[in-house]
């Protein structure tokens, strides 16, 4: 773990099993919920940050799922979900969880789109202050189901198959790395990220934009991307697969090594990591203030 406080309670490794296979199991029922009942009309029930930002009444629903779930399960838990509904914890533990990462995928029937459950110790709320110890992202159409748990390395398993190890090769170098990212949904984020990512996008092999951070993440652990990079991700966004990504050895901070965080995230193999961190830097600081809509770049 990267840029962490060494003052977190951690649970005992046989807690940390039990976690994971909680996580795993709510993640895998969620995902069934979302492809098996999804209605024909997804029923947009408003928006959040943006008028593209949307939920559908399956966020909801699943996260509803998922809460239920975890309470009956652990009802001392704190819960933090991306939509509507939280409870602080009367005990170590946190979840943090991504009904749909990836809707407006969702909405438009394209198979790239996960649950993600993780549970944390910490305040999730407070970059640096909290740590993912177990986890699953599930993606419910190709059936991969990505888990881990804190110190017992990264799995994957796809339907009924069996779980595969997974484990970072040795990465190319930053100017033959295919790069994955992701934009906000508001206009002015989007063009500081055009910004940084006309930056990067000339130092790497290529860029994918694929519309979920969590696969994202995990693909670069299962070896489909060399690394990532984005702007804006909220802890549900990444708490399981920055986990993933870490115990199949990989790094995930923000930048100048810093913990994750809204401003910015990059996580690939430590010697590619170094690399791309430092282009992102640059390119960040080049773009200047993502409020005033003109970055040095520009001028």
């Amino acid at each position: 773990m990267d840029a962490l406080s060494a003052d977190l309670p951690l649970p005992a490794p046989d807690d940390l099993v039990g976690l994971e296979q909680l996580a795993l199991e709510l993640a895998l029922e969620a995902g069934r919920l979302i492809v098996d009942e999804r209605p024909a009309d997804l029923g947009v029930s408003h928006t959040k940050s943006t008028a593209t930002d949307v939920v559908t009444v399956m966020d909801q629903r699943a996260q509803d799922l998922l809460r239920t779930r975890l309470q009956a399960a652990r009802p001392h838990d704190g819960f933090l979900g991306e939509e509507e509904g939280g409870t602080s914890t009367r005990s170590e533990i946190t979840w943090v969880v991504d009904p749909i990462d990836g809707t407006v995928n969702y909405l438009y029937g394209i198979p790239s789109y996960a649950v993600s459950v993780a549970a944390v110790v910490g305040d999730p709320s407070q970059p640096g202050a909290w740590r993912p110890v177990a986890g699953a992202v599930v993606n419910p159409v190709t059936a991969q189901a990505f888990h881990a748990r804190l110190g017992g390395g990264a799995w994957l398993r796809v339907g009924d198959g069996p779980d595969t190890q997974l484990a970072l090769a040795d990465p190319p170098q930053l100017s033959q790395a295919l790069a994955g990212t992701g934009f906000g949904y508001d206009a002015r984020r989007r063009a500081w990220q055009t910004r940084v990512l006309a930056g990067v996008i000339t130092q790497v092999r290529d860029v994918r934009r694929i519309g979920s951070a969590a696969l994202d993440i995990c693909a670069v652990a299962a070896g489909t991307l060399d690394c990532y990079f984005e702007r804006g991700l909220n802890p549900w966004d990444l708490a399981a697969a920055w986990l993933v990504l870490t115990e199949a050895g990989g790094r995930f901070t923000g930048l100048a090594g810093g913990p994750p965080d809204t401003a910015m995230v990059v996580g690939a193999a430590p010697t590619l990591h170094v690399a791309l961190e430092a282009v992102v830097r640059a390119a960040a600081e080049a773009a200047g203030d993502e409020q005033d809509g003109v970055g040095q770049a520009a001028l």
